[in-house]
């Protein structure tokens, strides 16, 4: 049966966060002859949520041992998976129930793609949903395209959190690059620069927000700069080289492809 493998990263005191996180992941309605693992790899040097992620019949626990930080647990998560897709999800993130099944559905219908950017509502504290206004179109993007957007604008358009991807493409480019910040986007532009993606038209997962979010602390804007320059190089490079993922059934003649 196809496997899609949904890998989270988790700190020691993200424990009631990761409860709610699995509790999604155990409500996907997946569609028909599809199955799930959910990979969880806890980073730190005192792991203390084995007993907690084996509760969950579908999950495979991991730790560090160390602090090594997200890139480098998201790829341990990644060396375990076992799925055909593979498809981030935030410890203090929340999928819909349809989220995986939404992003299963676009690779049937566009064979050819090898990413899918499920658009994310944020999650108050309230309980409540906020949409959030993309500056792109929902549906298919081809390839280059929003590798372009962030040549032009800086950043990306979309969430790099909710992203579903080719296992083979994530693992063709290395994982998560080793950046201090913005390594989801590193890898999100490196994949849509060589193969075409999807857009979801709805929000498929939810963005919660916390006081306990990474992204507000003090010095968390210090290094994006730094790590804009490095996939700002990426991409110059991936162009240069002309590297792309041949499509099926593509002639294997022509430059550096993959």
């Amino acid at each position: 049966m196809p496997l899609v493998s949904v890998l989270t990263p988790v700190l020691a005191d993200r424990a009631e966060l990761l409860v709610e996180a699995g509790k999604s992941v155990a409500a996907q309605e997946l569609p028909a002859g599809w199955e799930l693992e959910w990979i969880v790899q806890e980073d730190g040097p005192s792991p203390a949520l084995r007993d907690l992620v084996d509760g969950f019949p579908f999950a495979r626990y991991g730790a560090n041992g160390e602090p090594l930080g997200v890139a480098v647990t998201r790829n341990l998560a990644l060396a375990r998976a076992g799925g055909e897709l593979v498809h981030v999800l935030d410890s203090d993130d929340l999928l819909l129930p349809h989220g995986l099944a939404v992003a299963i559905d676009a690779f049937a219908q566009h064979p050819d793609i090898h990413w899918v950017a499920g658009q994310g509502d944020d999650l108050l504290s309230d309980g409540s949903r906020r949409s959030v206004q993309l500056d792109l179109a929902a549906g298919r993007v081809e390839r280059g395209a929003l590798t372009q957007y962030f040549v032009d604008h800086g950043g990306v358009p979309i969430h790099p959190a909710g992203l579903t991807l080719r296992t083979v493409a994530v693992r063709a480019l290395g994982g998560w690059a080793a950046s201090p910040r913005s390594e989801d986007v590193a890898l999100l532009v490196a994949v849509a620069d060589l193969a075409p993606g999807y857009l979801t038209p709805a929000a498929t997962w939810l963005a919660r927000q916390h006081a306990g979010q990474t992204t507000r602390l003090p010095n968390w804007q210090a290094l994006f700069a730094d790590a804009d320059v490095l996939i700002a190089q990426r991409i110059t490079a991936q162009r240069h080289a002309a590297l792309h993922y041949r499509t099926p059934g593509e002639s294997r003649s022509g430059a550096h492809r993959m």
